[in-house]
């Protein structure tokens, strides 16, 4: 196994595929590939990657119907590639479970540095393997002194093991949207702007000083609209994520105990 460990390309341009696989080979990971969307869906069930990466243009099954079917088995992080640059098709990708979202002509530099960013990150444990939510509820403190685990409002998230929680209940989050939901909670009651959670979720490849588009601000948007979802957050009556108009999110306020979800 490699350094990084291993990646899956599902692409079916010859071209672009050498190119992915010879970036992932550089970059230290295992590489394997599939020319279409069904021996894709099948190689990443077979190999286990760490990374996928997606065309959306596939001759048999589109990248979307293959990214849906990959993420009822795996959590590996998924970057789709395609060229078409509109956004309808970025935000499908992302609603499906998408990490990332790249359009060709893709730089080989940027990829390798959007992965290197999110294998910084742990991987997940699957919700079954040790659910955050086993631990009494309590109301938020910020971990500290050893402690891995974030909860408020009956959310509990563990950093160190990747897993998160709703009153005892697993939560299924792609990577992504744990690290948004982990951003958002060791800051309670500040507010972050969309800017600052797209540079959480890249790292070292968005410095402060680098410009943030609409498509990456838009992403974030997306990723925090599929947490609502997941949580089952009212938006008006928010429980945990609070949409400050013209400034980001925070995390809502704690509740007592007594008070109805």
């Amino acid at each position: 196994m490699g350094d990084l460990g291993v990646a899956v390309v599902i692409e079916d341009d010859l071209d672009v595929r050498n190119l992915l696989e010879g970036v992932l080979l550089q970059a230290g990971y295992v590489v394997h590939a599939a020319a279409d969307g069904r021996e894709g869906v099948e190689v990443v069930r077979v190999r286990k990657p760490d990374v996928v990466t997606l065309d959306v243009g596939l001759p048999d099954i589109d990248g979307f119907e293959v990214l849906r079917r990959i993420r009822e088995f795996s959590n590996a992080y998924v970057v789709v590639l395609t060229g078409r640059n509109n956004e309808p098709d970025m935000l499908t990708a992302l609603q499906a479970g998408a990490d990332d979202y790249i359009t060709k002509p893709f730089r080989p530099r940027e990829l390798r540095a959007r992965l290197a960013a999110m294998m910084r990150r742990p991987r997940a444990q699957s919700p079954d393997e040790n659910p955050a939510g086993s631990s009494p509820e309590v109301s938020f403190r910020p971990a500290g002194n050893g402690e891995s685990v974030l909860r408020h409002n009956g959310l509990a998230l563990d950093y160190g093991k990747r897993t998160a929680a709703v009153d005892g209940t697993a939560l299924e989050l792609t990577k992504s949207e744990f690290d948004l939901l982990y951003e958002l909670l060791r800051a309670p009651g500040s507010v972050l702007s969309r800017a600052e959670l797209v540079r959480a979720l890249r790292g070292e490849y968005y410095p402060k000083d680098a410009y943030i588009s609409d498509s990456d601000e838009r992403a974030v948007e997306v990723h925090i609209g599929n947490l609502r979802r997941k949580l089952r957050d009212n938006p008006e009556s928010p429980r945990w994520l609070q949409t400050v108009r013209g400034a980001g999110y925070r995390l809502a306020s704690p509740r007592r105990p007594t008070e109805s979800a």
